[in-house]
Protein backbone atom coordinates (compact mmCIF):
# COMPACT_ATOMS: atom_id res chain seq x y z
CA UNK A 1 0.00 0.00 0.00
CA UNK A 2 1.35 3.93 -0.80
CA UNK A 3 0.37 6.65 1.35
CA UNK A 4 0.38 9.75 0.07
CA UNK A 5 -2.24 12.12 0.86
CA UNK A 6 -1.41 16.01 1.83
CA UNK A 7 -4.45 18.18 1.49
CA UNK A 8 -4.03 21.90 0.27
CA UNK A 9 -5.22 22.93 3.87
CA UNK A 10 -2.46 20.71 5.52
CA UNK A 11 0.18 23.28 3.97
CA UNK A 12 -1.98 26.06 5.39
CA UNK A 13 -2.43 24.72 9.16
CA UNK A 14 1.34 24.20 9.39
CA UNK A 15 1.95 27.90 8.29
CA UNK A 16 0.23 28.97 10.70
CA UNK A 17 1.06 26.61 13.53
CA UNK A 18 4.40 28.73 12.37
CA UNK A 19 2.96 31.97 12.40
CA UNK A 20 0.85 31.07 16.11
CA UNK A 21 4.52 29.58 17.70
CA UNK A 22 5.73 32.81 19.10
CA UNK A 23 2.84 33.84 21.00
CA UNK A 24 2.72 30.32 23.22
CA UNK A 25 5.12 28.79 25.84
CA UNK A 26 4.84 25.71 25.74
CA UNK A 27 4.27 23.20 23.03
CA UNK A 28 1.83 19.75 24.47
CA UNK A 29 2.06 16.98 21.35
CA UNK A 30 -0.60 14.43 21.56
CA UNK A 31 0.30 11.44 20.04
CA UNK A 32 -1.19 7.75 19.65
CA UNK A 33 0.14 5.62 22.82
CA UNK A 34 -0.50 2.23 20.26
CA UNK A 35 2.16 4.11 17.83
CA UNK A 36 3.61 7.13 19.82
CA UNK A 37 6.37 7.41 17.02
CA UNK A 38 4.86 6.64 13.66
CA UNK A 39 1.85 9.40 15.13
CA UNK A 40 4.46 11.94 15.71
CA UNK A 41 4.94 14.63 13.09
CA UNK A 42 8.50 15.23 12.33
CA UNK A 43 7.66 18.78 11.35
CA UNK A 44 6.75 19.28 15.01
CA UNK A 45 10.27 18.92 16.56
CA UNK A 46 11.52 22.00 13.95
CA UNK A 47 8.60 23.93 14.84
CA UNK A 48 8.88 23.78 18.48
CA UNK A 49 12.23 24.65 19.11
CA UNK A 50 12.88 26.25 22.03
CA UNK A 51 9.88 25.84 23.55
CA UNK A 52 9.07 23.66 26.35
CA UNK A 53 7.40 20.51 25.32
CA UNK A 54 4.91 17.73 27.01
CA UNK A 55 4.31 14.96 24.96
CA UNK A 56 0.56 12.91 25.99
CA UNK A 57 0.17 9.47 25.06
CA UNK A 58 -3.29 9.73 24.21
CA UNK A 59 -5.71 7.01 24.16
CA UNK A 60 -3.24 4.53 26.72
CA UNK A 61 -6.04 3.00 27.57
CA UNK A 62 -5.81 0.75 24.32
CA UNK A 63 -2.52 -0.01 24.33
CA UNK A 64 -0.36 -1.97 26.87
CA UNK A 65 0.39 -0.69 30.08
CA UNK A 66 4.17 -2.69 29.79
CA UNK A 67 4.75 -0.59 26.70
CA UNK A 68 3.23 2.72 28.35
CA UNK A 69 5.66 2.91 30.57
CA UNK A 70 8.46 1.75 28.13
CA UNK A 71 7.49 4.68 25.72
CA UNK A 72 7.15 7.37 28.93
CA UNK A 73 10.76 6.29 29.90
CA UNK A 74 12.17 6.56 26.00
CA UNK A 75 10.50 10.29 25.69
CA UNK A 76 11.32 11.97 29.17
CA UNK A 77 14.59 10.35 28.33
CA UNK A 78 15.02 12.43 25.11
CA UNK A 79 14.28 15.63 27.16
CA UNK A 80 10.30 15.57 26.91
CA UNK A 81 7.70 15.96 29.91
CA UNK A 82 5.42 13.04 29.23
CA UNK A 83 2.06 11.98 30.67
CA UNK A 84 -0.25 8.97 29.76
CA UNK A 85 -3.47 10.10 29.17
CA UNK A 86 -6.89 9.00 28.48
CA UNK A 87 -9.07 12.10 27.13
CA UNK A 88 -12.25 10.04 26.84
CA UNK A 89 -12.58 8.97 30.19
CA UNK A 90 -10.23 11.38 31.61
CA UNK A 91 -7.57 9.03 32.83
CA UNK A 92 -4.23 10.83 33.86
CA UNK A 93 -6.19 14.32 33.22
CA UNK A 94 -5.67 15.55 36.80
CA UNK A 95 -2.01 15.59 37.10
CA UNK A 96 -1.66 17.65 34.25
CA UNK A 97 -2.56 21.02 35.09
CA UNK A 98 1.07 20.24 37.51
CA UNK A 99 2.93 19.12 34.79
CA UNK A 100 2.35 22.26 32.39
CA UNK A 101 3.44 24.41 35.56
CA UNK A 102 6.78 21.95 36.01
CA UNK A 103 7.41 22.02 32.67
CA UNK A 104 7.43 26.35 32.57
CA UNK A 105 8.88 26.92 35.34
CA UNK A 106 11.56 29.00 34.00
CA UNK A 107 9.28 30.94 31.89
CA UNK A 108 7.41 31.98 35.24
CA UNK A 109 10.66 32.94 37.38
CA UNK A 110 11.37 34.96 34.25
CA UNK A 111 8.15 36.51 34.69
CA UNK A 112 7.90 36.77 38.38
CA UNK A 113 11.76 38.63 38.11
CA UNK A 114 10.56 41.39 35.12
CA UNK A 115 7.38 41.67 38.13
CA UNK A 116 5.06 40.05 35.55
CA UNK A 117 2.90 38.15 38.05
CA UNK A 118 -0.22 35.81 36.96
CA UNK A 119 0.18 35.78 33.45
CA UNK A 120 -1.14 32.74 32.36
CA UNK A 121 0.58 29.70 30.48
CA UNK A 122 0.23 29.52 26.88
CA UNK A 123 0.05 26.04 25.47
CA UNK A 124 -0.27 24.92 21.42
CA UNK A 125 -2.45 21.48 21.66
CA UNK A 126 -0.69 19.90 18.15
CA UNK A 127 -1.06 16.68 16.51
CA UNK A 128 -1.99 14.66 14.03
CA UNK A 129 -5.57 14.17 12.41
CA UNK A 130 -7.63 12.07 14.85
CA UNK A 131 -5.31 11.81 17.88
CA UNK A 132 -7.69 12.95 19.90
CA UNK A 133 -6.67 16.84 20.32
CA UNK A 134 -9.95 17.94 20.59
CA UNK A 135 -11.14 15.77 23.23
CA UNK A 136 -8.42 16.00 25.35
CA UNK A 137 -9.09 20.00 25.20
CA UNK A 138 -12.83 19.69 26.19
CA UNK A 139 -12.09 16.82 29.09
CA UNK A 140 -9.16 19.32 30.21
CA UNK A 141 -11.91 22.22 30.18
CA UNK A 142 -14.97 20.37 31.47
CA UNK A 143 -16.94 21.29 28.48
CA UNK A 144 -17.20 21.10 24.68
CA UNK A 145 -14.37 24.40 23.72
CA UNK A 146 -13.45 22.84 20.73
CA UNK A 147 -15.43 20.60 18.54
CA UNK A 148 -14.42 16.62 18.04
CA UNK A 149 -15.31 13.91 16.05
CA UNK A 150 -14.50 10.35 14.82
CA UNK A 151 -12.96 11.25 11.30
CA UNK A 152 -9.14 13.41 10.44
CA UNK A 153 -9.65 16.93 9.61
CA UNK A 154 -12.58 18.14 12.17
CA UNK A 155 -10.74 20.62 13.45
CA UNK A 156 -10.26 23.82 10.82
CA UNK A 157 -9.41 26.79 12.71
CA UNK A 158 -7.38 27.97 15.42
CA UNK A 159 -8.91 28.73 18.45
CA UNK A 160 -8.01 29.85 22.56
CA UNK A 161 -9.58 28.08 25.31
CA UNK A 162 -8.89 29.56 28.52
CA UNK A 163 -9.01 26.66 31.15
CA UNK A 164 -8.34 29.00 34.65
CA UNK A 165 -6.09 31.39 35.21
CA UNK A 166 -2.54 29.35 35.07
CA UNK A 167 -3.37 28.10 31.90
CA UNK A 168 -4.75 28.95 27.96
CA UNK A 169 -4.80 26.37 25.58
CA UNK A 170 -4.60 27.18 21.62
CA UNK A 171 -6.04 24.32 19.83
CA UNK A 172 -4.87 23.49 16.37
CA UNK A 173 -6.39 21.40 13.01
CA UNK A 174 -4.40 18.28 12.46
CA UNK A 175 -1.13 18.23 9.91
CA UNK A 176 0.37 14.83 8.49
CA UNK A 177 3.35 15.84 6.50
CA UNK A 178 3.68 15.57 2.86
CA UNK A 179 5.55 12.29 2.41
CA UNK A 180 6.39 9.03 4.48
CA UNK A 181 9.61 7.94 3.75
CA UNK A 182 8.95 4.95 5.55
CA UNK A 183 5.56 3.40 4.15
CA UNK A 184 5.45 1.30 7.74
CA UNK A 185 4.40 4.62 8.90
CA UNK A 186 1.68 5.22 6.61
CA UNK A 187 0.09 2.18 7.26
CA UNK A 188 0.20 2.17 11.53
CA UNK A 189 -1.31 5.56 10.89
CA UNK A 190 -3.91 4.21 8.37
CA UNK A 191 -4.23 1.30 11.21
CA UNK A 192 -5.21 3.57 13.95
CA UNK A 193 -7.30 5.85 11.72
CA UNK A 194 -5.60 8.76 11.16
CA UNK A 195 -5.59 8.90 7.44
CA UNK A 196 -9.23 8.62 5.63
CA UNK A 197 -10.53 5.44 5.09
CA UNK A 198 -12.04 6.75 2.00
CA UNK A 199 -8.67 6.75 0.27
CA UNK A 200 -7.97 3.21 1.28
CA UNK A 201 -8.19 -0.52 0.18
CA UNK A 202 -10.15 -1.56 3.55
CA UNK A 203 -9.86 -4.71 2.41
CA UNK A 204 -6.06 -4.50 2.04
CA UNK A 205 -5.66 -2.90 5.20
CA UNK A 206 -7.40 -5.20 6.93
CA UNK A 207 -4.88 -8.09 5.36
CA UNK A 208 -2.09 -6.02 6.25
CA UNK A 209 -3.36 -5.69 9.79
CA UNK A 210 -3.73 -9.56 9.96
CA UNK A 211 0.07 -9.87 9.02
CA UNK A 212 0.94 -7.66 11.95
CA UNK A 213 -1.42 -9.21 14.62
CA UNK A 214 -0.57 -13.08 13.55
CA UNK A 215 2.96 -12.06 14.20
CA UNK A 216 2.63 -9.70 17.48
CA UNK A 217 -0.17 -11.16 18.90
CA UNK A 218 -0.96 -14.93 18.02
CA UNK A 219 -3.82 -16.05 19.45
CA UNK A 220 -5.31 -12.35 19.79
CA UNK A 221 -7.80 -12.97 16.26
CA UNK A 222 -8.56 -16.42 17.33
CA UNK A 223 -9.98 -15.30 20.29
CA UNK A 224 -11.63 -12.77 19.07
CA UNK A 225 -13.54 -13.77 16.06
CA UNK A 226 -13.48 -17.85 17.28
CA UNK A 227 -11.33 -18.62 14.13
CA UNK A 228 -8.38 -20.47 13.12
CA UNK A 229 -5.74 -17.91 12.18
CA UNK A 230 -4.25 -18.86 8.86
CA UNK A 231 -0.66 -17.63 7.26
CA UNK A 232 -2.80 -16.17 4.46
CA UNK A 233 -4.21 -12.77 5.92
CA UNK A 234 -6.80 -12.95 2.65
CA UNK A 235 -7.79 -16.59 4.52
CA UNK A 236 -8.14 -15.34 7.76
CA UNK A 237 -10.22 -12.05 6.47
CA UNK A 238 -12.66 -14.73 4.89
CA UNK A 239 -12.58 -16.35 8.04
CA UNK A 240 -13.83 -13.25 10.35
CA UNK A 241 -16.31 -12.87 7.34
CA UNK A 242 -17.53 -16.16 8.59
CA UNK A 243 -17.72 -15.68 11.78
CA UNK A 244 -19.40 -12.28 11.70
CA UNK A 245 -21.82 -13.75 8.97
CA UNK A 246 -20.52 -11.40 6.42
CA UNK A 247 -22.60 -12.17 3.07
CA UNK A 248 -22.46 -10.38 -0.18
CA UNK A 249 -24.90 -11.18 -3.24
CA UNK A 250 -24.29 -15.12 -4.49
CA UNK A 251 -23.62 -15.95 -0.99
CA UNK A 252 -20.06 -15.23 -0.70
CA UNK A 253 -18.29 -13.88 1.98
CA UNK A 254 -17.67 -10.48 2.15
CA UNK A 255 -14.22 -9.79 2.86
CA UNK A 256 -14.21 -5.77 2.59
CA UNK A 257 -17.16 -5.13 5.11
CA UNK A 258 -14.84 -8.16 7.26
CA UNK A 259 -12.43 -5.70 7.05
CA UNK A 260 -14.25 -2.55 7.95
CA UNK A 261 -15.55 -4.84 11.19
CA UNK A 262 -11.50 -5.81 12.19
CA UNK A 263 -9.92 -2.04 11.86
CA UNK A 264 -13.40 -0.54 14.26
CA UNK A 265 -12.64 -3.66 16.56
CA UNK A 266 -9.30 -2.45 16.61
CA UNK A 267 -9.73 1.12 16.98
CA UNK A 268 -11.78 0.73 19.80
CA UNK A 269 -10.25 -1.67 22.29
CA UNK A 270 -12.13 -4.18 21.46
CA UNK A 271 -9.71 -6.89 20.68
CA UNK A 272 -7.74 -5.45 23.51
CA UNK A 273 -5.13 -3.77 24.71
CA UNK A 274 -2.29 -3.54 21.69
CA UNK A 275 0.37 -1.72 20.73
CA UNK A 276 2.15 -1.53 17.16
CA UNK A 277 5.36 -0.17 17.68
CA UNK A 278 7.90 -0.85 20.71
CA UNK A 279 11.18 1.70 21.75
CA UNK A 280 13.44 -1.34 21.50
CA UNK A 281 12.54 -1.00 17.73
CA UNK A 282 13.71 2.61 17.18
Amino acid sequence: MHFQWYPGHMTKAKRMMQENMKLIDLVIELVDARAPLASRNPDIDELSRNKARLILLNKADLAEERRNEEWKDYFENQGFFCVKVNSKKGGGLKSIQNVIQEACKEKILRDRKRGILNRPVRAMVVGIPNVGKSTFINSLAGKAAAKTGNKPGVTKGKQWIRLNKQVELLDTPGILWPKFEDQSVGLKLAFIGSIKDEILNVEELGAEFIRFICRDYPGALADKYEIEEAEDPYICLSRVAESRHCLVKGNEWDTEKAAGILMDDFRSGRMGRLTLEYPEQV
